[in-house]
């Protein structure tokens, strides 16, 4: 099970588990409409926080990977020129 699986998981029975405590938690309708729409904004705040992380994760190696490509195929184009030169020289 992948990480990001696991983390929406997590956020998700979390919001579940404050929504049903304040829903059982006696209180005045706009305190608790107040206090849920509250929760919802915290909630969608740690979602955004945690989509941001996981897409800058996701381009820092994205880019690594490229650079790595890029590197490989240099070096192997470099090979195959000498190795050309090589040949026509025999």
């Amino acid at each position: 099970m992948n990480s990001g699986k696991v983390a929406l998981g997590v956020l998700a029975a979390a919001a579940t588990g404050a929504i049903l405590g304040i829903l059982f938690a006696p209180a005045k309708g706009d305190v608790l409409r107040r206090k849920i729409r509250m929760m919802g904004e915290k909630e969608m705040d740690d979602a955004k926080e945690k989509y941001n992380e996981f897409t800058d994760k996701v381009t820092k190696n994205y880019e690594k990977v490229k650079e790595n490509v890029t590197d490989f195929a240099h070096k192997t184009m470099s090979r195959n020129e000498a190795e050309v030169k090589t040949a026509e020289s025999n």
